[in-house]
């Protein structure tokens, strides 16, 4: 690498580079392909051309999990015991070393059948590179650490698709099973369900941290790099069916969405949400990338903060990169953070 840092080629790092949750659902209103419906065998015939800015209608009624309530991946069912989980995920390099982020990134993309339930059954590479600038022998690095984690989780890694870019960007697109009737979602909490969380919060910062001084944190890189296999294999035994992954609109942005879709209200104890310990010091110190402070606001209008300080409140809002998963339900091994309540005027509650 001779000293050369992948975080200074690309503006933001990891899911805090996404599109703010505000802007994206607003830039995807009526822009709805598909809409859920009643599983059936039997194709659809094709509809009529949409008038301009009118809504598009439904293609096909088999489709289970579309964008309505902004879930980890999209499921169809393609028999009576079996749908297909399908996603994509990339972005800007979020560490330093190329191989790790290609680690991160996979492990990143991966997530999102893990939350639905899911399990990868095949993957393809997604990269875009500046080849003029940054020589493909790295690239060939962030490649095989997206293969070493795909190796993890016994997902084979069949192609992909590669374009010259401006900055470098590198995810996958993965493939998952799951069985219809057992599906993980975001519109399933129910009042008097416990909340757990899978991993600790405070990647965001500390990868903030990193891009500014070359500073490597490896509990950060161990939360990154971790699959939620294990965490959503357990979900699915305990019988939970509603929840999600934590990533880029952080702790709170993922509760919001799930506590909107479900109509509830979530409740979030935040002396009990695990924390990196060197995460509470650079968050202290200002560390705060701006994609977690658009996540603050876009929450805070539908949320009860409560006493909670900023410090606290952007740390719930830290934007994460490969975070774990957040259930509506208690899971052995994991900390319980909050519950889930009946609604009550807010969609996220900090106590």
């Amino acid at each position: 690498m001779n000293g050369l840092r992948m975080t200074q080629y690309g503006r933001g790092g990891g899911c805090a580079c996404k599109i703010p949750p505000g802007e994206l659902e607003t830039l995807l209103s009526g822009l709805t392909d598909a809409a859920a419906g009643s599983p059936s065998d039997s194709p659809s015939p094709l509809p009529a051309p949409s008038a301009p800015g009118a809504p598009l209608a439904p293609l096909t009624p088999r489709l289970l999990v579309g964008p309505e309530h902004g879930d980890d991946a999209a499921v169809v069912r393609v028999g009576p015991s079996l749908a297909v989980i399908s996603t994509a995920d990339f972005f800007t390099p979020v560490v330093d070393d190329p191989c790790t982020w290609g680690r991160i990134a996979a492990t990143n993309a991966l997530s999102d059948v893990y939350a639905m339930g899911g399990t990868p059954v095949m993957a393809i590479n997604l990269l875009a590179w500046p080849r003029e600038t940054l020589p493909l022998e790295i690239a060939r690095e962030v490649l095989r650490g997206g293969l070493d984690a795909a190796r993890a989780a016994g997902c084979p890694v069949a192609g992909g698709h590669s374009v010259e870019a401006a900055e470098p960007l590198y995810g996958m697109a993965v493939t998952g099973t799951a069985d219809p009737e057992r599906l993980i979602t975001v519109d399933r909490a129910e009042p008097g369900t416990p909340l757990t969380l899978t991993k600790p919060l405070g990647v965001g910062v500390l990868n903030t941290l990193h891009k500014k001084t070359g500073e490597v944190f490896p509990e950060a890189i161990e939360v990154m790099t971790t699959l939620n296999r294990d965490a959503s294999a357990a979900a699915l035994a305990a019988g939970i069916r509603a929840g999600t992954d934590v990533t880029g609109f952080g702790l709170l942005g993922h509760a919001h969405r799930m506590a909107r879709a479900s109509g509830v209200t979530v409740a979030i104890d935040t002396a009990r949400v695990p924390v990196i310990e060197a995460a509470r010091r650079a968050a202290a110190a200002g560390h705060i990338s701006g994609g977690s402070r658009r996540n603050l606001a876009w929450v805070a209008p539908h949320a009860d903060v409560g006493a909670a300080d900023e410090e606290t409140t952007l740390l719930l809002a830290d934007a994460q990169t490969s975070g774990g998963l957040l259930l509506a339900g208690e899971l052995s091994g994991h900390p319980v953070i909050g519950e889930v309540l009946p609604y009550e005027g807010s969609t996220v509650l900090l106590r």
